[in-house]
C-alpha cells in the first residue's frame, strides 16, 4: 500500500513537471483568462470595467511549478558565481 500511494505521488509530481516544461502559462483563476472584471450594465451588454489585479490585464499566468523552478535555477547560478 506505501509503495503503491508513493508511486501515485511521483507520477503525479513527473506529469506536474512536463506540464510546467511544456506550458509554463496557465489561465488566470481570478478573471477565467479573459483578462479583466467583466460587469453586465442596465442594458445589458458586458463591459470591461478594469483590468485584473492577479494577472495585470494579460489573462495568464505563471504555475506554481514553474516559479518554483525559475527561482531554484536563480539561486543556483547566484551561488555558481
Amino acid at each position: 500500500m506505501l509503495i503503491a500511494s508513493t508511486a501515485l505521488i511521483l507520477a503525479t509530481l513527473a506529469g506536474y513537471t512536463l506540464l510546467c516544461m511544456a506550458s509554463p502559462f496557465g489561465t488566470c483563476r481570478k478573471c477565467d483568462g479573459e483578462g479583466a472584471k467583466l460587469t453586465v450594465n442596465r442594458a445589458g451588454k458586458v463591459k470591461r470595467v478594469k483590468p485584473c489585479r492577479r494577472c495585470k490585464g494579460h489573462g495568464k499566468r505563471l504555475r506554481v511549478g514553474r516559479r518554483l523552478h525559475n527561482q531554484s535555477r536563480e539561486l543556483h547560478r547566484a551561488g555558481a558565481r
